[in-house]
Formats: C-alpha cells, sequence, structure tokens
C-alpha cells in the first residue's frame, strides 16, 4: 500500500460508528446528485466536469490538464470526457492564444443551463442537509 502510513490509535465503537454516519452521509448525497444529473440525461462525472469548468480556481480558463487533475482522473479519461460533452453541445473547447498546444475549456448556453438548474437543486439539498453533516463532522472533528 502506498501513500501515507497507516498510524495506529485506539478507535471507539463511537468513533466507528460516526466514520459509518459520515461516509453514509456522503455516498447518499453522491447518490442524490447523480440522480439528479441522470434525470436530465448527463453522467455524474458530465455534471462534476461542468462545475469543474465553470468553478475553475483560478483567472486562466481551465485546460483539459486542470480538469483531470480537478476531477482527480488521468489525462486521457479527461480528454474522452471533454470530447463528450463538446460532442453534447456542452462545453466549447479553444486554443489557447499564447500556446496552441493547450485547449482552453468554456461552457456553453446549454451547459451554463444544465449546470444553474443541476445546481439550485444541488444548494437547496445541501441547505437541508447541512444542518446534519456539520453535525457529523463536528463530532468526527471532537472525537
Amino acid at each position: 500500500m502506498t501513500g501515507h502510513p497507516i498510524k495506529k490509535t485506539h478507535l471507539t465503537d463511537a468513533d466507528y460508528r460516526r466514520l459509518a454516519a459520515f461516509r453514509h452521509a456522503l455516498r447518499d448525497f453522491l447518490a442524490f446528485s447523480a440522480a439528479k444529473a441522470e434525470a436530465i440525461g448527463l453522467a455524474p462525472q458530465q455534471h462534476q466536469a461542468l462545475l469543474a469548468i465553470k468553478g475553475h480556481p483560478d483567472d486562466t480558463p481551465p485546460t483539459i490538464k486542470s480538469l483531470a487533475a480537478q476531477l482527480m482522473i488521468r489525462h486521457n479519461s479527461a480528454v474522452e470526457l471533454v470530447h463528450r460533452l463538446d460532442d453534447a453541445g456542452l462545453i466549447r473547447r479553444d486554443e489557447a492564444t499564447e500556446d496552441r498546444r493547450l485547449i482552453q475549456l468554456s461552457l456553453t448556453a446549454k451547459g451554463e443551463a444544465a449546470l444553474a438548474a443541476l445546481s439550485a437543486v444541488h444548494l437547496a439539498e445541501l441547505r437541508q442537509r447541512g444542518p446534519h453533516l456539520v453535525e457529523i463532522l463536528q463530532s468526527l472533528i471532537a472525537g
């Protein structure tokens, strides 16, 4: 196993219950999210990509490389995802003016509309679930 070594600590039954509750709450929200995306004809990863493009953290337009990093997927998987989004008319690919090898990504009007609809229902759902999620997180942090 690679990554960080696992530090052995004493966990109580309550710790396991809180961790299980947190994981369940995350999976439950992700299932909600997937169902909402699929209801408008998008795969969950396509919804995530639209959100990553629109919510790109810096002032430069997102690229396939930055999308792959944001979604934590391989570059070739991001290329295929971008191709499907472009074919669906949800995004636009443009060559960067400074470096024509870079492909910059932006949403089309259709992509903007799909993302706005999904984001509205997601925010409403998070506002409803938020207090419970915060409660679970606080119990985990407090120990």
